[in-house]
């Protein structure tokens, strides 16, 4: 009788890894989700309101560095497997566009101002 107590100790104990791998666990996408579509139309000398209608707001304000904004996404796939982050980040200057620095391809016309 002890030995089939235990025997089904180990069993019970043991089901909750050995179901792990069947149970359904959800994607879970935390901030800006952005593609290189989205990013090749940044210009240098875009206006903080012409960034933010392209890419949209940036995930983290940082309160004592108005002219940078971060973006940032992960998506930690439930699976384990395929999980994704990008981050970019873009320096302004006089509420204009200087810099880009981020995952993404540099945009071909970034150096390009919109006015020519």
């Amino acid at each position: 009788m002890r030995s089939l107590i235990i025997a089904g100790s180990l069993i019970i104990l043991s089901g909750c890894s050995v179901l792990d791998s069947m149970v359904y666990k959800i994607d879970v996408p935390q901030g800006n989700y952005l593609e290189q579509r989205d990013i090749d139309q940044l210009r240098v000398g875009m206006s903080k309101a012409q960034v933010e209608y392209v890419v949209g707001a940036p995930v983290a304000a940082n309160p004592f560095e108005n002219d940078v904004w971060y973006y940032v996404f992960d998506m930690n796939s439930g699976s384990g497997e395929g999980d994704y982050n990008r981050k970019v980040t873009l320096t302004f200057k006089d509420d204009k566009l200087v810099s880009y620095e981020g995952d993404f391809d540099r945009p071909k016309n970034f150096d390009t101002p919109l006015d020519q």
